[in-house]
């Protein structure tokens, strides 16, 4: 014990002397990451027991650099502060006219709160409980008001290429299955079966594929997929190429249906199955003010949401739950511009932002605009150990365990003890939340690195500063 503490006396003395190339970086950590070709300035370092004031490595924390995904670590923690881990999203239903003796003779009204959790697997809730409010027929259209966002009238940001991959998908009021629409593709000896996860007439699909002999590999594994969207906005999905008989079940999952939409089709097949009799048709509209109350389907709690998001890196995800913030924190229709101050000034408010570093953009990462500081970064780290100790680590992806470092570490001193947040872009690869010192002690650590080089040696620097803290510290 009095070993360690000696020993993390020197590196504090390391830190405050001056060493070949910075005054922030310990003597031995610096020859760690010697060898590594990125330049210098091109990269931030903090290190920072979770217990102490003074960091014990600090290299260029206050440059503003491109965060890419942790920075989807301000919109959850700033959520959390706002909102609490049992949190909510209530999507209400509503109706019009009159219901009696089981016919409701006027509208059935959805009113989004841009839930993302909400997908197939609720539709039989959602309609058991339109049953038990004593609806067997509805004789008007089912509206729905997804007014709470005021979002751009497409499915996908586009942030690259890629515009129908699910990563790209663009927030709504209303979401549904994440916006994915998935198309599933089972072999036959002639041709392959086709169907769509939700009945959904929004967007076509056309088989071309030509079913093969041999082995499920290669050319013959999966198929070719394009898509074209006309200027009413409905897709086509084409699927071509060669596909082994011998494959089993295919999936594929894109942007090519509105959530509005593919929500409806899947209540309008969920209350066919249960015999509750619908003739109408999809209305979107505001809910009026006369509308009568039926019930209200609640989302999984923030808590499991912000795990969803960080483990996994989910861009639609904390794009939702950014609007969210937007519309919690002001009056009206929550915007893009509200809901990066809403994150903001719930950072803001615990002195978590360096003031002058911050650009949130949107939340999730996809932008090249974004910028924050390592500092900031360490701010709110060190904020949420200390108000929400494990709980709010075990939101983070474990090292060698779950989430976007589940293959990372797996064969190293980090394995279990490190609880962090990956951010990968063009240029781009950075890491930050905590390791386990050797000692026991819990260290914030934050790694930016924004250079060319970035896709190649990034993550190896970052994985040197990480093991050099779980074995030395």
């Amino acid at each position: 014990m009095i070993i360690n503490k000696l020993y993390k006396t020197l590196l504090l003395l390391a830190f405050l002397s001056t060493s070949s190339f910075s005054v922030g970086i310990p003597f031995d950590l610096e020859n760690e990451i010697a060898d590594i070709p990125i330049n210098k300035a091109n990269y931030s370092i903090h290190i920072q027991s979770v217990h102490s004031k003074s960091p014990i490595a600090s290299w260029r924390t206050h440059v503003k650099r491109s965060p890419a995904s942790v920075i989807k670590l301000l919109t959850t923690y700033s959520s959390l502060l706002k909102l609490g881990f049992d949190y909510r999203w209530k999507t209400k239903f509503l109706y019009t006219g009159s219901l009696r003796n089981g016919l409701l003779n006027g509208d059935l009204y959805v009113k989004a709160s841009g839930d993302p959790t909400l997908e197939s697997e609720d539709i039989a809730d959602i309609v058991s409980q339109i049953r038990a409010a004593g609806i067997s027929r509805i004789k008007g259209n089912i509206v729905i008001d997804r007014t709470l966002f005021k979002v751009q009238r497409k499915n996908n940001s586009g942030f690259d290429e890629n515009l129908y991959s699910p990563y790209n998908a663009m927030p709504d009021a209303i979401m549904f299955n994440k916006r994915k629409s998935t198309i599933c593709i089972t072999p036959r000896s002639k041709r392959a079966a086709i169907s769509k996860d939700v009945p959904d007439k929004s967007y076509n699909v056309v088989n071309k594929l030509k079913m093969v002999n041999g082995s499920c590999r290669g050319s013959r594994a999966w198929p070719k997929v394009s898509i074209k969207t006309n200027n009413a906005g409905r897709s086509t999905v084409l699927l071509t190429g060669k596909l082994s008989k011998r494959c089993g079940e295919r999936k594929v999952c894109k942007v090519v249906s509105m959530p509005h939409r593919a929500f409806y089709y899947a209540l309008k097949d969920g209350l066919k199955h249960r015999g509750i009799k619908f003739s109408g048709t999809l209305k979107l509209k505001k809910v009026p003010t006369r509308a009568k109350y039926l019930f209200s389907h609640y989302s999984e709690t923030l808590e499991s949401v912000i795990s969803t998001i960080l483990k996994k890196s989910d861009n639609l995800v904390a794009r939702q739950l950014m609007f969210t913030m937007g519309a919690v924190s002001f009056k009206g229709q929550s915007t893009l511009y509200k809901s990066r101050k809403a994150v903001e000034n719930t950072l803001n408010k615990h002195y978590i932002l360096e003031k002058g570093t911050t650009f949130i953009a949107n939340g999730s990462g996809l932008s090249r605009s974004s910028k924050l500081t390592a500092k900031s970064l360490a701010n709110l780290l060190d904020h949420g150990y200390k108000n929400y100790g494990q709980r709010w680590m075990d939101t983070l992806a474990i090292a060698g365990i779950d989430g976007t470092i589940k293959r990372r570490f797996r064969h190293s001193a980090v394995y279990g003890r490190a609880w962090m947040k990956t951010g990968t872009i063009k240029r781009v690869k950075n890491i930050a939340g905590y390791v386990e010192g050797a000692s026991g002690e819990l260290y914030v650590v934050v790694v930016l690195v924004n250079d060319t080089y970035s896709r190649k040696y990034g993550a190896k620097l970052a994985n040197k500063v990480i093991e050099w803290v779980a074995r030395t510290l």
